[in-house]
């Protein structure tokens, strides 16, 4: 199969909502966002975040080692979120739900790194701003969110015990509240 190339592209919180705004979804649409985290590298091996040379490997090892068409959609870590498999094409990152959904990958061990505090509570803040621009912009329920782990064709225990399905999809729910609230006020106090 062939590669469908990569985006490559960082944005913060604000300008990725932007971003997604621009796209169109129109020979695939998924229907959920599946959380993951990259296990190795770990926060601690990656101090200041993906870097673009990161990227780059990534796309190596996806297209040259692995032989896939695609990886998961999107790098999230305390800093930035990447855009790598494009939004608008199905990716390679969980077995069941490939055709059908899109996948974030957290900078992150969290089997042993915390979700709660520091550096990845940066990473989960930023997962949450992705999850909540692509499920404002694309319909999608937050509660439909699904964690790697509950791939029936997937063996290990991804995104790792300390992150908790239900905080992250309340987490989501805020945010867009938070989001509509703002852009109401914005429309009413110009």
């Amino acid at each position: 199969m062939a590669w469908k190339g990569i985006v490559g592209r960082s944005f913060t919180p604000e300008s990725f909502e932007t971003y997604c705004e621009t796209l169109t979804w129109s020979a695939w649409r998924p229907k959920f966002i599946v959380l993951h985290n990259t296990g190795a590298p770990s926060l601690a091996q990656r101090p200041q975040g993906f870097t673009r040379t990161h990227i780059a490997n990534l796309e190596a090892y996806y297209r040259d080692d692995r032989k896939w068409s695609a990886g998961p959609h999107l790098f999230v870590d305390d800093k930035q979120i990447w855009v790598f498999t494009p939004l608008t094409v199905s990716g390679v990152h969980s077995p069941s739900w490939n055709s059908i959904a899109l996948g974030l990958e957290m900078l992150g061990d969290y089997d042993k790194d915390a979700f709660d505090k520091g550096r990845g509570a940066a990473v989960r803040d930023n997962a949450v701003a992705a999850m909540a621009a692509l499920s404002a912009v694309l319909g999608l329920a937050p509660a439909g969110m699904k964690l790697h782990r509950e791939d029936p064709a997937t063996t290990h225990a991804c995104p790792g015990k300390n992150v908790r399905k239900w905080d992250v999809i309340q987490r989501v729910q805020d945010k867009i509240l938070e989001e509509a609230g703002e852009h109401s006020l914005a429309e009413h106090h110009p």
